[in-house]
């Protein structure tokens, strides 16, 4: 179980900055993936593509670091991301399905990888 929950760990890091990449390179359509209206499309995936990778890679540092213990508990404080990105969805027009399906489920994941890591 521990093994398991180290791969998604790493292999959600890594998803992560294919995100975040993917925000720079093709701005509008990933901005409408995201769930939320296409304004001011350069400004808002500038910024979500530079956050998304920072989220991606600082887990892995701790990780390198400091162990798999810090990873999940960087990975259980990195679920407020997801979380807040359900909220900036819903409360900008966005589905629930959305929210709950792309964001909420990323928190979960987060929050329970990140707990089976840091308590052992």
């Amino acid at each position: 179980m521990h093994l398991a929950a180290l791969l998604v760990a790493i292999l959600g890091c890594v998803a992560i900055v294919v995100l975040g990449t993917r925000f720079l390179l093709s701005p509008r359509r990933a901005t409408l993936d995201f769930g939320v209206a296409a304004d001011n499309v350069r400004a808002l995936t500038a910024i979500k593509g530079v956050r998304d990778i920072t989220s991606g890679v600082v887990p892995l540092v701790v990780w390198a670091a400091a162990g798999p213990a810090a990873l999940g508990w960087a990975l259980v404080a990195a679920a407020i991301t997801p979380i807040a990105d359900a909220v900036i969805v819903r409360t900008n027009g966005g589905k629930l399905a959305t929210a709950l399906g792309v964001h909420g489920v990323t928190a979960a994941v987060l929050i329970a990888a990140g707990l089976v890591l840091a308590l052992g």
